[in-house]
């Protein structure tokens, strides 16, 4: 059963998502805080971290950032999640390192579905990387 970090600073959103992925099958842990997520994430190893973008602290896009800087870490495909919706903030959460970005409100469908391809598309991409840094 797959491991998910989610990262919200909203326990009603975390209960939410926890229990919708949980019915799909995934294993879930919780962080409130990206400096949390950090800590979390590098114990426990998970395949990938669900994370909404704004939160006290450090913000999601800090936090995919500094989340591949760590051994324990470096491969874990990150998802972010927010109540903003223009395509710049998907861009740049591209940019910051996030496989997948997820609109607020999101349907439990299209959330289970981007959940499920997320861990593959991280590989693929690290697999690219790794092939072009040896060209």
């Amino acid at each position: 059963m797959p491991l998910i970090l989610l990262v919200d600073d909203s326990p009603t959103h975390v209960a939410i998502v926890r229990q919708s992925l949980q019915m799909a099958g995934y294993r879930g842990a919780v962080a409130a805080t990206g400096r949390q997520a950090l800590q979390v994430a590098r114990e426990i190893k998970p395949e990938l971290l669900l994370m909404e973008v704004v939160m006290p602290d450090m913000n999601g896009y800090q936090t995919a950032r500094k989340l591949p800087q760590s051994k324990n870490t470096q491969h874990t495909a990150i998802m972010l999640a927010s109540y903003r919706e223009q395509e710049s903030d998907q861009v740049w959460g591209s940019r910051q390192g996030a496989v997948d970005y997820v609109a607020n409100p999101f349907s439990e469908s299209v959330l289970r579905e981007k959940v499920r391809v997320a861990p593959d598309s991280a590989a693929r991409e690290a697999a690219m990387q790794m092939a072009a840094s040896q060209e």
